[in-house]
């Protein structure tokens, strides 16, 4: 953990700093993360020549979960869901090569390239059969696995996964914004003690990505802030923005749970139900009502219930249960 971080955490727990906190949102319904001590689980491995850093909370008897994050992600963006798992699952989660603190890959960025090395990366921890749990980018790599390795994938979450809606984009003027937004990102992390202690800050930083910025606590804000300005955006935006799937979805065989946030501003929820239809009876969606882009993040106790009766096979709700509807 950074300095900064620590100090924020420390408060936190002391019951003296918690700006932005809410009862109903996001690491309030549960902080367990700010007392566990990560570093001893974070793994180094050389993949096709570069290096990635993962996540292992270890177990090889374990049934194992494996968590892939977004564009602009770290490992960190599982911290509300990895604690309420580990104690009966082993669960791996890596920085993508160009994010976080993997080097960036000697081999183009591709999402087909980033599935290879998360396979390979399996090889090398010895992970078989895991289900796979994808955020946004991280879906849309964690399927092209299902699709291209049936045989390593047990199950599958798409959390507001790219790869549908996003390949209608015309990417020039994406990745010109994009380009905009790195430089503003670079500028704001050198800041980003500010920008966590202060919700209109907070909100600026992060309105696209979770519904209720400004809810969110210094600590858990600071975490989920990092992944910006890495060398790995702007080729990985190219990679998500020029590369189509839809006509394979339907080779995915694994049980898939779609879950979406109704007001995601980066992909828009009706792709969650392109999905589905895509994948055929293997799939079910859920939406969360009142979320963004990361449902994960902002609703993790509803999400953290909707995995676990996944994991045990039960199927997910069809009606409003306590916000989710289906």
């Amino acid at each position: 953990m950074a300095g900064v971080h620590r100090q924020l955490a420390a408060l936190a727990r002391n019951g003296l700093f918690r700006p932005g906190a809410d009862d109903a949102y996001a690491d309030a319904e549960d902080s367990r993360w700010l007392e566990i001590d990560w570093r001893p689980m974070l793994r180094e491995f050389e993949i096709d020549g570069s290096m990635v850093n993962v996540l292992d909370t270890g177990g090889e008897d374990k049934r194992p979960l494996l968590w892939i994050h977004g564009l602009s992600g770290t490992w960190q963006n599982w911290l509300l869901n990895i604690p309420a798992f580990m104690d009966g699952y082993r669960c791996v989660a890596p920085d993508l090569p160009g994010f976080g603190k993997s080097e960036m890959p000697t081999k183009d960025i591709s999402i087909a390239n980033y599935a290879d090395i998360v396979d390979k990366l399996c090889d090398e921890l010895g992970v078989e059969n895991p289900t796979v749990i994808g955020n946004s980018m991280g879906g849309f790599v964690g399927a092209e696995l299902a699709i291209n390795e049936p045989m390593r994938v047990d199950k599958l979450v798409l959390v507001s996964a790219a790869g549908l809606s996003t390949e209608y984009l015309k990417a020039q003027p994406v990745l010109a914004g994009a380009r905009l937004w790195a430089v503003v990102a670079a500028r704001t992390g050198a800041r980003s003690e500010p920008v966590v202690r202060r919700a209109r800050l907070r909100r600026l930083a992060l309105q696209t990505v979770v519904r209720y910025p400004e809810k969110l606590s210094a600590p858990l804000a600071w975490e989920t802030i990092q992944g910006a300005s890495t060398p790995g955006f702007l080729p990985a935006l190219e990679a998500l923005l020029g590369y189509s799937f839809r006509d394979k979805l339907v080779r995915i065989e694994v049980p898939t749970l779609i879950v979406w946030g109704e007001n995601d501003m980066l992909v828009p929820v009706g792709d969650a139900a392109r999905y589905e239809q895509l994948i055929g009876a293997n799939a079910e969606k859920v939406i969360f009502d009142d979320t963004g882009h990361m449902a994960m993040i902002e609703r993790p106790g509803r999400f953290n219930r909707l995995l676990e009766e996944f994991l045990a096979g039960d199927p997910a709700p069809e009606r409003e249960v306590e916000g989710v509807s289906g």
